[in-house]
This record gives structure tokens, sequence and C-alpha cells, in this order.
């Protein structure tokens, strides 16, 4: 199973349509939020179920602002992050992984990538395939494989500019 995780995208789209063209076929993507009413779009170019949320820049949104999905066989907990305080902390939305029991908690909003396996969670964040602000700010994007054997494996990806 190959999953494409998003976030940020801020209504600009030549990034993830470059993405989608390098990385397909995929699965599922998911989307962190910020797609600020681009979400019927994004469904339409993904070619793949997409699980999408709600982030502080989707005004009007009937998103949800988190949801708990099934990968496979994992659950993960998604979210934007911005209720979770994730600028300067990832303890708040961890604990919201640990309470809802998840494998994973998926966030965006700092448009900084990681992959933070700590305190008994993995925390992902894609970063933003739009608005990067990470130094060298590059594009990011993660991947996530799930072999034949069922266990997960997580990629950072950077695009380079277009």
């Amino acid at each position: 199973m190959k999953v494409l995780i998003v976030s940020d995208t801020h209504g600009k789209h030549k990034n993830l349509e470059k993405v989608l063209e390098l990385v397909s076929p995929i699965d599922l993507m998911i989307h962190l939020g910020d797609a600020q009413g681009h979400e019927d779009y994004i469904a339409e170019i993904a070619g793949c179920p997409l699980e999408i949320v709600a982030g502080n820049n989707d005004f009007y949104s009937k998103l949800d602002r988190e949801k708990i999905i099934q990968i496979g066989p994992y659950r993960a907990f998604i979210t934007h992050g911005h209720y979770y305080y994730v600028q300067s902390s990832l303890r708040d939305v961890k604990r919201a992984g640990k309470e809802n029991k998840v494998d994973f908690v998926m966030f965006g909003h700092t448009h900084i990538p990681i992959i933070d396996e700590s305190d008994g969670m993995i925390t992902l964040n894609p970063g933003s395939i739009s608005l990067p602000r990470q130094e060298g700010k590059k594009p990011s994007y993660i991947i996530m494989e799930i072999d034949k054997k069922g266990k997960y494996h997580f990629f950072i990806e950077f695009l380079n500019r277009i």
C-alpha cells in the first residue's frame, strides 16, 4: 500500500500536481488541512480515495477538524494541528493520539516536515508542498508504504521548485 501525505497547499496546486505525476499510482492521499476551499479539486486529481481535514485557513469549511482513519492495519489520528499548539510542542497532539489509541498522529500547520518517534507515539508532519518554511525551503511531502509483511515505512521527500 502506498499513501501520499501532504498539507498546507493553500490553493497552489502546481507542486501537488507534479508530486502526483512522480509518485502515482497511490492507494490513498491524506491532506492535513489548509486546502482553502479546493478539496474537490484535490479529490479529483488524487486518482484515489482522499482523507482531508480542515486547517486554520479553511474558513467556512464543512470538513472535519480531525479524524481517526484506518490505513491498512494501522489507525491514524489526522488533524491540522493548530488546536494542539504544534508550533511550540508535540506534547498535546501526541496526547490526543494516545487518548485515541492510534498508531500514528499526522498533522500540518507548521510547514516544516518531521517524523518523530518518541514518547511512545509516531508523529508526522509532511511540511508544506506549496509554502515550505524549513531551512532550504524545499516543498515537502511524506510517502507512507506498507510492505507485504504489513510493516509501515515513512519517507520525507522534497520537490525541486517548478
